[in-house]
């Protein structure tokens, strides 16, 4: 599932902690829309051109919501028929949430909802999980590693491991700098046979756990740097094509940062490489392909 931007731009309320996101830009804003929109629908056409089913929505100019491109932080879908809505910490991206969305996915695609799990209400709490951006899934063996932060917060993930049966890996990681990384997607990525990962960014009191866990569950490691994390390198996303292969999609700009023997490591492990330049996107909003992607997991009727 992916969503259009209609009135894209920086959002200040994220700027804080998101240190992918630049301050400032020199277009207007009109402009940061042109410019996203047209890099939006590049990307939308690599997908698809590689046998990728996109579900595809408008955003909506009122209320204003500049993030409403990266909808996988507010909602995430699952196998067994499970749906979660997720805590967001800027009140401006609480507004993303479109149940329009959700009914016709299952109305016009139809995909089966068995039941809704709401953890909104910690929003009241100042508790946050915001999606996949917050937790990276491994979906085959049930654990969901998590960088925390003040946007992932240890008693919702809690909450989300008790009512979906997951197994949490939590710890603490920083950029080069020093500074706490906002996502657990900007570092991390995990597909069915590889994981992508910026170990050094990861505390070192938990770095060998978090490795350890990823070799346990089958997966060749692929190390980042923190340039190439950077360079949202971390931030793909395998994805299964309609005739049932994979692919891995991910920016231009972290296809560029990868070295070709990382390259080839990848393809064998997961496929096909499908990248699009975004660099509007990256800069303005900080995330990158995978944070515009929600994957739907939700079982179909075979007659859609």
């Amino acid at each position: 599932m992916m969503v259009r931007p209609v009135r894209f731009t920086g959002n200040q309320q994220t700027a804080q902690s998101n240190r992918f996101q630049q301050a400032a830009s020199p277009f207007s804003r009109e402009r940061l829309q042109e410019l996203a929109l047209s890099q939006f629908n590049g990307l939308v056409a690599a997908l698809a051109h590689a046998g990728v089913e996109v579900l595809l929505y408008e955003d909506t100019p009122e209320p204003h919501t500049p993030d409403s491109i990266f909808p996988n932080n507010w909602v995430s879908f699952h196998a067994d028929g499970t749906l979660v809505l997720y805590p967001m910490m800027a009140p401006n991206r609480r507004l993303e949430r479109r149940y329009d969305l959700i009914d016709d996915l299952h109305a016009n695609h139809g995909f089966q909802i068995a039941r809704t799990l709401d953890l909104t209400h910690r929003e009241a709490e100042s508790k946050f999980l915001e999606g996949t951006g917050s937790l990276v899934l491994d979906r085959i063996n049930r654990v969901a590693y998590a960088c925390l932060s003040p946007r992932t917060d240890l008693d919702v993930l809690g909450e989300f491991a008790q009512r979906l049966d997951y197994e949490i890996v939590a710890f603490d990681a920083a950029d080069a700098g020093g500074v706490p990384i906002y996502h657990t997607n900007v570092l991390m990525s995990v597909g069915t046979r590889f994981a992508a990962i910026c170990s050094e960014s990861i505390e070192p009191g938990r770095r060998d756990a978090v490795l350890a866990k990823l070799r346990a569950g089958g997966r060749v490691i692929i190390e980042l740097s923190h340039a190439q994390m950077n360079s949202f390198a971390g931030n793909m996303l395998e994805l299964r094509t309609q005739s049932g292969g994979f692919v891995v999609a991910m920016s231009q700009a972290a296809r560029l940062s990868l070295s070709q023997e990382q390259r080839e490591q990848l393809e064998a492990a997961a496929g096909l490489i499908v990248s699009s330049p975004i660099p509007i996107i990256e800069e303005q909003g900080g995330g990158s392909v995978r944070c515009m992607l929600a994957e739907v997991h939700l079982p179909r009727r075979k007659s859609a």
